[in-house]
């Protein structure tokens, strides 16, 4: 995007980039100015003086809402490159990996957050102090550049071409249900028997509802399912399953201690649902030091701690 040749010196610096992202992460000038501790008619000002360098209109405005042009997206890409390259440079001036500074964004579904990111990122921490972290937790599919993440934990294999992954475990999703329930309702031999079971559903981020994707090698079946219970949270379905209320189709990592303990049954144990886990993101990591610190640890933590042991992943 070529500089407006009539006013070089408003060519933008590193500061109005980062007003620049915050305006369009926070989708609003208001709010911008609020988390960057300026007044609402500065930061207006600041992106007025962004335009007139870079010589195009960043944002459609009106009473009620903005939204970035073709030009604001092309330069919102920009701004995020070159803010992450001076990080980088100034991070590179360091000695050691253990003085590389910065922040990253991090984002993954509630239960695996909670029970595997949680203690990975207390480890990175203690060995990248200088390193800031936050992780935000939602079962919803994130947008990774309209929310700011760096980096994405995700179950599963349905990954966008336009971001770049990294496998960092093996996972699958498997069938089972409490003995209770199993005493009750019998023991389902075949797939084909689900339709006749409570099944307790589950919404996951972009997940087809009541419908649950199984394999048995190579064949593929479609199941659907239904029963009198669902929600979106895996713990509120994990604890009915447990109270005897139906069968599961849950994570190896989220169940299998309590297959270990009898609390739950593996059932029709030829089949699984793939579920690797996932870091995903949107730059290449040889381009962003810190990025490549986390991305490289994770991969190691959970082959030291993986969250399904390898003696019992179906992948």
């Amino acid at each position: 995007m070529p500089l407006n040749n009539k006013s070089p010196h408003t060519w933008p610096l590193v500061d109005d980039l980062n007003v620049f992202l915050t305006v369009v992460r926070k989708q609003s000038f208001a709010a911008a100015a609020v988390e960057l501790g300026l007044s609402a008619a500065y930061v207006s000002k600041r992106i007025n003086l962004l335009e007139k360098g870079l010589g195009v209109r960043l944002f459609l405005r009106n009473t009620r809402q903005i939204s970035l042009t073709p030009d604001g997206e092309k330069a919102r890409d920009g701004a995020m490159g070159v803010l992450d390259t001076m990080s980088e440079f100034i991070s590179s001036l360091s000695d050691t990996d253990k003085h590389i500074q910065g922040h990253l964004n991090i984002g993954c579904s509630f239960g695996f957050g909670e029970q595997h990111m949680a203690p990975a990122l207390a480890e990175f921490s203690r060995r990248y102090p200088q390193i800031t972290c936050k992780l935000t937790l939602s079962d919803r599919v994130m947008d990774l550049i309209g929310e700011g993440i760096d980096i994405e934990i995700r179950i599963g294999n349905d990954i966008k071409e336009l971001y770049i992954a990294r496998k960092l475990a093996d996972n699958a999703r498997i069938l089972c249900a409490a003995p209770g329930y199993l005493a009750e309702q019998g023991i389902p031999v075949e797939i084909e028997d689900l339709a006749r079971h409570k099944c307790l559903v589950i919404q996951e981020r972009n997940s087809p509802f009541g419908v649950w994707h199984l394999t048995r090698g190579e064949e593929a079946r479609k199941v659907r399912v239904k029963g009198s219970l669902s929600s979106n949270s895996g713990v509120a379905v994990l604890n009915w399953a447990l109270a005897g209320q139906g069968i599961i189709c849950r994570s190896r990592w989220d169940v299998q201690k309590y297959i270990d303990r009898g609390l739950l049954i593996h059932l029709l144990p030829e089949y699984a649902q793939s579920a690797n886990i996932w870091a995903v993101y949107t730059i290449k990591p040889s381009t962003s030091t810190r990025l490549k610190l986390c991305v490289d640890f994770l991969a190691e933590y959970f082959h030291l701690n993986p969250p399904v042991p390898p003696t019992e992943c179906l992948c």
